[in-house]
């Protein structure tokens, strides 16, 4: 059976601020990328509040100090080894933006492609190897789904888990033919990526991608990619659903309704703003066509609210550290002006993770799949959250599907290729200045900022996915992402609370790539006690 979240203390507070009884979960969730700690309290079988611990600080931003420009390309990608191609890329961008390096077409066919590849396996991976295996926990044993779950999810043996493992293994072999290796390639460089590509290559990268959409349609969709793209509402995904034995016991179908079997469209709501901080740039003359009119992007920049849109603005981006192990400043500062200075007795109240807490417009933001679903104007997704607002069902729907809106994209940019021009032209000789570079990785949006005179680096400041939905309360005492979410989470056993992990875990957490270890956290005390 798939191992429970580790309850490491379990206490009943009698707190005057607090309704009577309630208790006070300490968790550590396992199958998670690096160290999350998450505190709820629990009234009425209900959580009423919750704090989110990052507990690991590795501190790349004050590694960055004092090195070489270009060392960002060979030391960043190692923050992570699954969102490596993502920090690669992020990093490239910001010396693009620094030097004002023009980028040839044949470089952004090859940085998307490479970054569609990662985004493929980490999807299917997050979902089958991560999420699903919380369906099969021992509290759905009496649901008539439990037995064909458990045969399905069970870590390292589940026929689902097995199969993924084997498929997402062959899609990375084409960042490894485009960038000589996975993880922590090194190819993409300001002006560009230094590839050295024939014909053969690009045919092997499309016999790899054909193998893969052959076993997504047949084995997660079951059906082929136009038919899922038009499920355009709630309405139609029901309809789907129901129009064959292929749709409704297909990985696809079959999480959908072990899903709501278990109520995973119930829980998980939080703020409902999402950010999309732009994700594959459409290079000049490709055939292929944004959701969203008139844009350059495949996921378009945008701040998406439930009935308000607008252009994401990186400027409008601030970090607050009130709540987290650092150094305090006022309020939040934009990542060109803020500091990763690490401040942590472990004693301090409100100081809880090594997290930051970033803002858009002053505003918690949650960022991934869901938001690019969003940000893209898929119709479905927008019908889903008019109609419930985002649950851990919809993200992890998201998550599943994003491959439908990405596969064609990947095989006409390999086709678009032309051997015949440039991969790489030769940036300015730029020394001192400052850039950004920002893209959607796999869990959502990721930014590096960098400032250098003389050729060395002076500030280097990383914002990931993970940041924006793991963050800790800001200066004002707003609650994060998933922190909001997990508020109003039923929990029927305190010793099996196995809805606290879907719901963090519907936001696909990488802690590793977040707090960039001392001790177990402190939990936060509250003022009074």
């Amino acid at each position: 059976m798939p191992e429970r979240l580790k309850v490491s203390t379990l206490t009943t507070t009698t707190h005057p601020q607090l309704k009577p009884n309630t208790k006070t979960l300490n968790l550590r969730l396992n199958r998670v990328e690096g160290d999350l700690e998450i505190r709820v309290d629990i009234a009425g079988n209900r959580v009423v509040d919750a704090w989110s611990a990052g507990t690991m600080y590795r501190g790349f931003e004050n590694i960055m100090r004092g090195r070489a420009l270009l060392d960002g390309l060979v030391i960043t990608p190692r923050i992570c080894g699954i969102c490596t191609t993502a920090h690669l890329s992020a990093a490239a961008m910001a010396l693009d933006n620094l030097t004002g390096a023009k980028v040839p077409r044949n470089a952004i066919l090859i940085r998307n492609i490479a970054l569609i590849a990662e985004m493929l396996q980490s999807d299917m991976r997050q979902t089958f190897l991560m999420f699903c295996p919380d369906l099969a926990n021992d509290m759905y044993a009496h649901l008539p789904d439990y037995e064909e779950t458990v045969f399905r999810y069970a870590p390292f043996k589940g026929k689902t888990v097995i199969n993924v493992i084997k498929q997402t293994k062959k899609i990375l072999e084409i960042v490894a033919i485009l960038g000589g290796q996975w993880p922590h390639s090194s190819y993409m460089v300001p002006g560009g990526v230094v590839c050295n590509l024939g014909s053969g290559d690009i045919l092997q990268c499309e016999h790899l991608l054909h193998d893969f959409r052959n076993w997504y349609e047949k084995h997660v969709l079951g059906c082929c990619l136009e038919r899922w793209l038009a499920v355009n509402c709630a309405a139609d995904l029901d309809d789907w659903l129901t129009e064959s034995n292929e749709h409704s016991n297909r990985e696809l179908g079959f999480f959908v309704r072990a899903a709501r079997a278990r109520g995973l469209d119930l829980i998980g709501r939080g703020h409902d703003n999402f950010l999309c901080s732009g994700g594959f740039e459409i290079p000049s003359g490709s055939s292929v066509k944004s959701r969203t009119v008139g844009s350059t992007y495949l996921f378009p920049p945008a701040f998406a609210q439930r009935d308000h849109t607008e252009l994401f603005d990186q400027a409008m981006i601030t970090e607050h550290v009130t709540h987290s192990w650092f150094v305090d400043y006022e309020g939040g500062k934009h990542p060109y002006e803020g500091n990763t200075e690490p401040y942590a007795s472990g004693k301090e109240s409100h100081k809880y993770s090594w997290a930051k807490a970033p803002r858009y417009n002053d505003l918690p933001a949650e960022t991934g799949a869901l938001a690019d679903m969003l940000a893209c104007e898929n119709p479905l997704f927008i019908d889903l959250i008019n109609k419930t607002g985002a649950n851990a069902l919809v993200r992890q729907l998201a998550r599943i599907v994003r491959p439908a809106e990405l596969l064609n994209a990947m095989s006409t940019w390999l086709a678009e290729i032309d051997l015949r021009s440039p991969f790489y032209q030769s940036p300015p000789d730029v020394m001192t200045g400052q850039g950004f570079g920002i893209t959607q990785a796999p869990r959502g949006a990721l930014g590096h900022w960098i400032q250098a005179s003389n050729g060395a680096i002076d500030r280097y400041q990383i914002i990931t996915p993970t940041s924006w939905n793991g963050s800790p309360r800001d200066a004002a005492g707003i609650r994060g992402p998933w922190e909001e979410a997990l508020v109003g989470t039923s929990v029927n056993n305190p010793e099996n609370p196995v809805e606290v992990g879907h719901v963090i875990r519907s936001f696909d957490p990488c802690l590793v790539c977040t707090v960039h270890a001392v001790q177990p956290c402190q939990s936060p005390e509250r003022k009074g006690k």
